[in-house]
């Protein structure tokens, strides 16, 4: 373990931590990805609309996103890793999504399922997938960019196998038998956690547990308390909301967030609208994970060269996802329908590899953990709002296009406050390079440069006087 206030690795153990994260975010981001194979067969059950359908995983989007927020009355995913470890808060959240699973397997009613499948996943998914990119950035520094990406590169993975084997399992036992062994899978996040050894910078209460056990008589105990510098604990930083760089980058985050979750959520049912087989659905959702692997890794490498602004990378790959979404309706068959769907896949890959690296650029390493609860909390709104839009959408023209046309508007628009948020910073950077900038003397000898001064400290003396 490190001692404190020293730099972070950027290797060794970090990489069991990566490939622990690796984990974590296929079992919780990949499932929730390829839930759209679930959305047809639950609205059939329950001969419910696609607005109401699409209210499991708005709910689902929205615990994952509240959970990574940190208030005074519930200490939960972000805070949780700021007063403990993040293992605990990944070993809590496997079963807590387990929980969500398994119980979601009754499947009694609707409301049942947004408070199990919805509510309980959501909150597992969050304490699982908040621990696991927080842990990852204290590993590394100099790499983080590309840590973060194959880190992200497990939902990818996992949504490449989850597809076809959802559809398996929901044609051999169901999709409520689907929903308990997916839930039985997730126990694994448990394991993923136990690797997660915190370093003694991110953990503030063993390092005082480790000094209390120690008898009060021991001299030596007392002599290493005083050479140690002393410990004190993190708290959340409420005052991120103050800072413009901050808002500009959370209204992106808002409006994102209202994209994001359509397209996998309305693919498989407007696959089924054209009249293409179930099996060649599922091999969609199978492409999509596959480029969206190729778009992390190559970005978050590309990135680590540090050739182009992290947010102006984002910015391409947003305007990029948003043509994509604009062009993926005008499918008419497999082929067309694959071929735009590699596209969105791929640029949502990038965007995914890099949007982390550009908070930390906003707001700094030591303002991390608070940044990304906050920055949860308030996209949470996008993903709440989002889904069940698209789906009303969807209800009012009888066409799922018009949910992707509506994801792709959002995100042009998301593109912008990305652009006025880089705008902004290179005006305070231009700002605190004049303010300390030295003023260059014009004059040809240096005593008379000092005669000015003096002249003009006494006729500041004499206005005074």
């Amino acid at each position: 373990m490190q001692a404190k206030g020293s730099n972070p690795p950027d290797g060794g153990y970090g990489w069991v931590v990566v490939v622990s994260a690796f984990m974590v975010m296929g079992l919780t981001a990949a499932v929730l990805k390829t839930f759209g194979l679930f959305f047809v067969e639950i609205q059939q059950h329950f001969d419910e609309l696609a607005s109401t359908t699409s209210w499991i995983t708005s709910v689902t989007i929205t615990v994952f996103h509240l959970g990574d927020f940190s208030a005074y009355l519930a200490p939960v995913a972000s805070s949780l890793c700021v007063q403990y470890t993040h293992r605990r808060v990944v070993i809590t959240g496997g079963l807590l999504a387990f929980s969500g699973m398994a119980l979601g397997f009754f499947g009694l009613n609707m409301v049942w399922l947004f408070a199990t499948t919805g509510f309980l996943q959501g909150l597992g998914i969050s304490f699982s997938w908040t621990p696991a990119i927080s842990i990852v950035s204290h590993y590394f520094s100099k790499k983080r960019a590309l840590a973060n990406a194959i880190a992200s590169a497990g939902e990818c993975a996992f949504a490449f196998m989850f597809g076809p084997f959802f559809q398996w399992l929901i044609g051999q036992y169901g999709w409520k038998g689907a929903l308990l062994i997916i839930g039985g899978i997730q126990l694994n996040i448990c394991v993923c956690g136990v690797l997660m050894r915190p370093l003694a910078s991110s953990c503030f209460l063993e390092a005082s547990h480790c000094e209390t056990e120690t008898s009060p008589g021991n001299g030596a105990s007392r002599t290493n308390k005083e050479d140690q510098s002393p410990i004190t604990p993190k708290t959340f930083n409420w005052m991120l909301v103050r800072r413009p760089e901050f808002v500009l980058y959370a209204i992106f985050g808002i409006l994102a967030a209202m994209s994001f979750f359509v397209p996998p959520l309305f693919l498989v049912p407007l696959s089924y609208s054209l009249g293409i087989d179930e099996s060649w659905t599922a091999s969609l959702l199978s492409i999509l994970a596959m480029v969206d692997f190729g778009g992390r890794l190559l970005c978050g490498w590309y990135a680590n060269l540090h050739v182009t602004k992290s947010i102006h990378l984002l910015a391409m790959a947003i305007t990029l996802i948003s043509t994509s979404l604009m062009l993926l309706p005008l499918a008419n068959n497999y082929l067309s329908l694959a071929i735009f769907t590699g596209f969105y896949g791929f640029f949502f890959g990038t965007t995914v590899a890099i949007h982390i690296t550009v908070l930390v650029d906003v707001v700094g390493m030591p303002e991390f953990d608070s940044a990304l609860g906050l920055f949860m909390l308030i996209r949470s709104t996008g993903g709440f709002v989002g889904p069940p839009l698209a789906g009303l959408i969807v209800d009012m023209t009888g066409d799922y296009r018009a949910g992707f046309y509506m994801a792709g508007a959002i995100l042009v628009l998301s593109a912008g406050f990305l652009i006025i948020l880089d705008r902004l910073q290179q005006r305070k950077i231009r700002g605190s390079k004049i303010r300390t900038k030295p003023e260059k003397s014009t004059l040809p000898y240096a005593s008379l440069h000092i005669l000015k001064h003096q002249t003009r400290r006494y006729g500041e003396h004499n206005v005074v006087v």
